[in-house]
């Protein structure tokens, strides 16, 4: 049971602060200054990253209190002592991290209360400090696992990793929120949609090629020069099912490059763009859920051996 325990917690933290990093950032590099400071772009996302402070506050007090548990083999959670958590908080390398990410997520409020009056500046401050709220993920998995050199090198692509994976679920993300348009949305928001979706391309490039490099950089440290155990342990089977995902990802995904993005650009000079939005809804739908999937995949295996 505490282990299926760790494992959502992991989860619900790393969708959490991936979003809180990813959304910003995408408002910072695919909206120009005049689109920050619209109201149907402030309003929400102000509330957005609000809540998203609020659920990584809650699920980083859940994730101190799960690792107390399992550092101390405390029968249940009730029978873990104050002094426990003190020393988990002062004396591990973990501990440090969680305290960073709550003073992260202390100036990603800040810079949401502000977004408003200081948008560009706001979002600055907030993909920032939602960035190192997300970076102290890689202290409490497989990248601490090394020492020296070696650990540098590991952690550093583990950081990587996470920063680039937040770049997609971010925009997977904010394209979501602009495809809720219908027959009375303002054509200037289709026209928006239709841009950004087509400016992400150098982005999503920049993106794929980060995840390949430290997804085979972070495998070689944990498992080493070999494929033995892809099919024959826990670990393996996950890690299979992971890269399948991932390459169901990058089909979507150059779908919606190649093919419904200019689609969508030349049915938005026309006005007829009804049948192009929901194919990008439909495409982006399994995308977004196979991101999840992977999550959820990762989730699982940072608690597991690759032995």
């Amino acid at each position: 049971m505490d282990g299926w325990v760790n494992i959502a917690v992991r989860f619900a933290l790393y969708l959490d602060l991936m979003l809180l990093f990813g959304l910003p950032l995408f408002a910072l590099y695919a909206l120009r200054r005049h689109e920050r400071h619209s109201a149907y772009v402030v309003r929400p996302l102000r509330a957005l990253l609000v809540a998203l402070v609020a659920i990584g506050v809650a699920l980083s007090a859940g994730s101190i209190i799960v690792m107390g548990k399992a550092m101390t083999g405390a029968s249940d959670y009730a029978s873990i002592e104050a002094h426990a958590f003190s020393m988990l908080i002062s004396g591990t390398a973990f501990g440090a991290a969680w305290l960073a990410r709550l003073a992260a997520l202390a100036a990603s409020l800040a810079a949401a209360i502000t977004l408003a009056r200081r948008p560009t500046a706001s979002l600055a401050v907030a993909t920032i400090s939602g960035g190192i709220a997300l970076i102290t993920l890689a202290w409490g998995g497989h990248g601490v696992m090394d020492e020296g050199d070696k650990g540098v090198l590991h952690l550093t692509s583990d950081v990587f990793h996470l920063i680039a994976a937040a770049g997609w679920v971010g925009a997977l993300t904010a394209f979501g929120l602009l495809l809720r348009v219908d027959h009375s949305t303002p054509q200037a928001r289709i026209a928006l949609l239709s841009r950004t979706l087509n400016s992400f391309a150098v982005v999503g490039a920049m993106i794929v090629v980060t995840l390949v490099a430290t997804g085979l950089i972070n495998y070689g440290m944990i498992v080493g020069p070999t494929l033995s155990g892809l099919f024959t342990t826990s670990y393996g089977q996950l890690l299979v099912v992971k890269l399948a995902l991932f390459g169901l990802m990058l089909g979507l995904a150059a779908a919606n490059r190649y093919q419904l993005a200019p689609l969508l650009e030349i049915r938005v000079q026309s006005g007829d763009y009804h049948a192009a939005i929901s194919a990008l809804r439909r495409s982006l739908f399994i995308e977004a859920n196979a991101a999840t999937a992977i999550l959820a995949v990762v989730a699982a295996l940072g608690t597991l051996s690759p032995e």
